[in-house]
């Protein structure tokens, strides 16, 4: 009976960790909603937007002035194991850097919206930065046209 593997799940093992980590989830998922719905605002695009799950990406490569097989990348990555990890990892820093130039901001801040996005989302919402459209000419427009 004391064997691990006749235990519960983590709510049953320690439900002080697990209402924790379902704690924890929820606030990062709100600020990460809140952060997406003011930059999607600035960029004049719809907030409500940042609520559905499929459409936000649509708009945030759209913002980034990405190609949409960039979306496809950041959708269907996560079905091929590890290299499709990769992939998405890769096409959120992508969309990341495109967003932050068009905001006028560094492609390091661009990195680290695509890597910590529930950080970096919010900071540039609530920043006084304008969206600066296609207007703005980005360094990884270069990425682009040799990808």
């Amino acid at each position: 009976m004391n064997d691990i593997s006749m235990r519960g799940g983590l709510l049953e093992v320690n439900p002080g960790l697990a209402y924790t980590i379902i704690i924890v989830g929820l606030a990062i998922a709100i600020v990460m909603i809140i952060g997406m719905w003011k930059v999607f605002t600035k960029a004049g695009e719809p907030g409500w937007a940042a609520l559905v799950p499929i459409y936000n990406v649509y708009v945030m490569v759209k913002i980034s002035g990405k190609p949409m097989w960039w979306m496809a990348v950041m959708l269907l990555g996560g079905i091929i194991p590890i290299v499709g990890a990769i992939a998405q990892i890769a096409a959120s820093i992508v969309v990341g850097i495109g967003t932050a130039e068009k905001f006028g901001k560094s492609q390091g801040f661009g990195v680290g919206m695509g890597l910590l996005g529930f950080v970096f989302y919010p900071i540039l919402g609530f920043s006084d930065a304008q969206y600066e459209g296609a207007n703005r000419a980005s360094n990884s427009d270069l990425l682009d046209d040799v990808v």
